[in-house]
């Protein structure tokens, strides 16, 4: 481009070139421990040296590629508060990449929202008509940004991250139109009322990558095998991933996953979880599972409950269902107490063992019915 790039002030933020005296703070930002986790074309370690190219250098070069490279500061002062830029430019599809890093003070302000905001704004009021926002699968923080900053969740890229050693990681990509509507983005599966559902006999909160051990502990027992499709026992490591990517499968929409807590004594008692069926319906399906000591007390039974009535009020989901395995009725007490009822024997529906099916024994529950 020529001239100086443009001033942007908009949402509380201001975003304006790099200059030199932003120095000490783009060693600060860029040498974080968290910025350089995640923004893997940063140098690492970050030196003083690496700040003075950037502003005398780098970012110069993004824009003459068509590309952005903003400072973030504060409107008040100037500071600077992190950094956000357009690249990957597809003039054919009026298409870019949006990014940004922050300062570790400037974070859980809402800085990076606001700035994301601010130049997506000033990039349709320039032509572009798609911006794509990836994230790690772990970095819940830039999901929740993308969301709250009016951006789609439009599925998983295979392999499009480069790792710091060479390797290859997923990303998820996150899009906002120029004619998308303004304001936050809605979420299917919106977060639980401050953190938690709670009866004060059970409280079920968002599964967490320390609830791993006891998660493999439930999930490997032979009964709790024996009543999924397949019955095969869940490895450690695959386990380990289902606790960390937690919170991004929620984010996405895919799926809510709780750890169901005894209040009294603060021990977990088991897990549950809800994902849609089909969205379009509003049909959801809940699962649950519980330790041996816990089994017996009517904590599986609160805990769905608990469920149901976030899931129909909050989530404005309009009809739950359960599949059970015929024989186990046990589970089939649990939701007949909530309210469920049975609805019918699919035959061979599930995957078994060497090529077997099971049949699904398949329960149902409309608001109306919750108990």
């Amino acid at each position: 481009m020529t001239g100086a790039p443009p001033v942007v002030e908009a949402h509380g933020v201001r975003l304006r070139p790099f200059r030199a005296s932003d120095i000490a703070d783009l060693v600060e930002g860029c040498a974080d421990p968290l910025s350089q986790r995640f923004v893997s074309s940063m140098p690492a370690p970050y030196t003083e040296v690496d700040a003075h190219w950037w502003v005398e250098a780098g970012a110069p070069a993004v824009w003459a590629g068509g590309g952005a490279a903003y400072a973030i500061a504060d409107p008040a002062t100037d500071r600077l508060l992190g950094g956000a830029g357009l690249s990957n430019p597809v003039p054919g599809r009026s298409q870019a990449e949006i990014g940004y890093w922050l300062r570790p003070a400037a974070r859980g302000h809402g800085v990076a929202t606001a700035a994301t905001r601010a130049l997506s704004e000033h990039a349709f009021g320039a032509g572009t008509l798609r911006l794509e926002l990836l994230t790690e699968l772990e970095n819940a923080a830039s999901q929740r940004v993308a969301l709250a900053a009016g951006f789609r969740y439009e599925g998983l890229r295979r392999s499009a991250g480069q790792r710091r050693d060479g390797g290859r990681h997923d990303l998820l990509t996150w899009v906002r139109l120029a004619d998308d509507p303004p304001g936050p983005t809605p979420r299917l599966l919106p977060d639980l009322p401050d953190g938690v559902l709670t009866d004060r006999v059970v409280a079920l909160r968002r599964l967490a990558p320390d609830d791993a051990e006891m998660m493999y502990g439930l999930h490997s027992r032979p009964e709790v095998v024996a009543n999924q499709a397949p019955p095969v026992p869940p490895t450690p490591e695959a386990i380990e991933r289902r606790c960390r990517l937690a919170e991004s499968a929620w984010l996405t929409g895919d799926i809510a996953r709780l750890l169901i807590v005894d209040v009294a004594t603060g021990e977990p008692a088991g897990s549950c979880g809800l994902s849609y069926t089909e969205v379009t319906s509003g049909e959801a399906s809940i699962g649950y599972a519980l330790l041996p000591r816990w089994r017996g007390h009517g904590h599986a039974t609160r805990a769905v409950r608990l469920l149901a009535d976030w899931a129909f009020g909050l989530a404005g989901i309009a009809r739950l269902t359960a599949g059970t395995v015929p024989e186990n009725t046990a589970s089939h007490r649990v939701l007949e107490r909530v309210g469920f009822q049975r609805e019918a024997l699919l035959r061979g529906r599930l995957p078994g063992l060497a090529g077997a099916r099971l049949d699904d024994l398949t329960f149902a529950l409309l608001p109306a019915d919750l108990r």
